[in-house]
C-alpha cells in the first residue's frame, strides 16, 4: 500500500509543476495524509524500527513537496 500510494505522489507533483494550476487540490486532504505518515513514522520509530520507516519518510517528503507547490500555485 505504501509503495503503490507513494508512487502517485511524483505524478501529482510533476503535473502540478508543469501546469502550475492547483485547482481541485485540497490542502486539508494533503494535511491529513501528511499527518498519517508522521504518525506512521512515530509508530515505527517507537515500536518496530525497520525499513518501512523509510517508505513513510519518503512519502511524507513527497506530500510536503506537493503541499508546498499547491500553496505556491494556489492563485493560478
Amino acid at each position: 500500500m505504501l509503495i503503490c500510494f507513494g508512487a502517485a505522489w511524483p505524478f501529482s507533483i510533476w503535473r502540478l509543476w508543469k501546469t502550475k494550476v492547483s485547482r481541485g487540490k485540497s490542502m486539508y486532504f494533503l494535511g491529513i495524509v501528511l499527518l498519517g505518515y508522521v504518525a506512521g513514522i512515530i509508530h515505527k520509530s517507537l515500536n518496530c524500527n525497520d525499513y518501512v520507516i523509510y517508505l513513510y519518510m519518503m512519502n511524507a517528503l513527497l506530500v510536503a513537496a506537493d503541499m508546498t507547490l499547491t500553496m505556491k500555485y494556489r492563485n493560478n
